[in-house]
C-alpha cells in the first residue's frame, strides 16, 4: 500500500486534506511533522493557511525547507494555498518574505481598491472561480478547462517562468492558479473544498507517477 504524507507543520487544515485523500483512495495517509516519515512516503502534500511569514517561520525552524526541496524532487509533490506560495522565491506579505524557492516568481498583494469593470472586487479573494489549464498536465485529467475550484486568499503568484504555469486564475488582475515542474505541482486554490473537480484533482494526484 502506497503512503501519503501530509507535511504538518501546525499550519492548515491538514485533516480536510487527509479525509479527501482517503475519500480518493489514497492508501495510508499520514499527517506527520516527523522528517523520516516524510521521507519515507510514496508521496507528498504540503498545505498551508495563514499568514506566510508565521508559515516559513515554523518551516524553517523545523528544516522542512530543506526537506520539501529534497522530497518534491523523486516522488509526487503537491502544494496547497500558501503551501504553494511558500514554493516561490518571495512574498510581499508582511513588509516581504523570503520563501522556499522552488519556483521562480513572487507573492503579491491583490491590493486595496481592487476593481473589475467598475465594479469594486473584496480581498481576500474568497469563493469559487474558474481556473483555466494554461497546459496540459496529468492531474488535469478528467477535469473540464475552466472547472471552478474554491479559493480562498489575499495575495497571488505573479509565476518568473510562464512554461511553470499550467493553470490561470483571474480575480481583478490575472494570476498562477497552478504551477508545475517535473514531480512538483502547486495549487493556489483548495482542491479538498472544491467537491467533484478537486477530488478528480486529488484523484489523479494519487495515480500520477510524477513524471511531467
Amino acid at each position: 500500500m502506497q503512503t501519503v504524507a501530509v507535511i504538518d507543520y501546525g499550519m492548515g487544515n491538514l485533516h480536510s486534506v487527509a479525509k479527501a485523500l482517503e475519500h480518493v483512495g489514497a492508501g495510508k495517509v499520514l499527517v506527520t511533522s516527523d522528517a523520516a516519515v516524510i521521507r519515507e512516503a510514496d508521496r507528498v502534500v504540503f498545505p498551508g493557511v495563514g499568514a506566510i511569514r508565521d508559515c516559513m517561520a515554523e518551516i524553517r525552524r523545523l528544516g522542512f525547507d530543506s526537506l520539501v526541496r529534497e522530497v518534491s524532487q523523486d516522488r509526487p509533490f503537491l502544494g496547497i494555498c500558501v503551501g504553494m506560495q511558500a514554493l516561490l522565491e518571495h512574498s510581499e506579505e508582511n513588509n516581504g518574505v523570503d520563501c522556499i524557492g522552488l519556483f521562480p516568481g513572487q507573492v503579491k498583494f491583490f491590493g486595496k481598491g481592487l476593481q473589475e469593470d467598475g465594479e469594486h472586487l473584496k480581498v481576500p479573494h474568497m469563493g469559487w472561480n474558474e481556473v483555466s489549464q494554461a497546459n496540459h498536465h496529468p492531474l488535469w485529467h478528467d477535469i473540464p478547462d475552466r472547472a471552478r475550484f474554491y479559493f480562498v486568499h489575499s495575495y497571488y503568484i505573479n509565476a518568473g517562468k510562464p512554461s511553470q504555469v499550467v493553470g490561470r486564475g483571474h480575480y481583478g488582475v490575472d494570476f498562477a492558479a497552478a504551477l508545475a515542474d517535473g514531480s512538483r505541482f502547486a495549487v493556489q486554490f483548495h482542491p479538498e473544498k472544491s467537491h467533484t473537480h478537486g477530488l478528480q484533482l486529488l484523484q489523479n494526484f494519487v495515480a500520477w507517477d510524477g513524471r511531467w
